[in-house]
């Protein structure tokens, strides 16, 4: 059996969580680490720096990363209301959006690492919390989900898990690319 334990508030109330959320409160972990690894001994600057063709900084996918996570942990809880209508967001809205994947002025590495952390421990505590991971809700409007599919906690999750995995893979290849610094190998 998978066993973690997890401080709901730090100092005070201690939850054993385990089997299926013990493994996927493990996994994430994992993948958040790898992401943040990545950001291991780089300067402001540096995290926000352009090292590929992509418009992607290593800061900018933290920052991207935090915020999926703190929009898909509010969906388990809320539903698609916590989410916006993306059918209805504007040009401009979707290049406010954008802003997640760069460092803005004024921005700093430790700060952009510092609300993931909150962001983390809030997802940590909800799965910890949830009731039942079978509990679902309607996706929000978005032309890339079909109407009328429904997602369960567990399956939204799973999404968080991949979006921070493959975000973890971006950053690894942009930190080699900025110094030769590799998550792995």
């Amino acid at each position: 059996m998978t066993e973690t334990t997890h401080n709901t508030v730090p100092g005070t109330v201690t939850v054993t969580v385990t089997d299926e959320r013990a493994d996927l409160l493990e996994t994430l972990a994992k993948h958040r680490e790898f992401l943040r690894f990545t950001a291991r001994d780089l300067s402001d600057e540096q995290a926000g720096q352009r090292t590929t063709a992509s418009e992607l900084c290593i800061g900018g996918l933290i920052k991207h990363v935090t915020s999926v996570e703190r929009s898909w942990a509010a969906f388990i809880q809320r539903g698609p209301s916590a989410m916006p209508d993306f059918t209805a967001m504007t040009e401009a809205d979707f290049a406010k959006r954008a802003d997640n994947f760069r460092m803005l002025p004024g921005e700093t590495l430790a700060g952009v690492l510092a609300e993931y952390e909150k962001v983390a421990h809030r997802t940590d505590d909800l799965v910890a919390a949830l009731p039942d991971l079978g509990t679902s809700h309607a996706l929000p409007k978005a032309p890339w989900f079909e109407p009328g599919v429904r997602w369960s906690a567990r399956r939204t999750l799973l999404h968080i898990i991949a979006e921070t995995a493959q975000h973890a893979g971006h950053a690894d290849i942009l930190r080699e690319s900025l110094d030769g610094a590799k998550t792995m190998g």
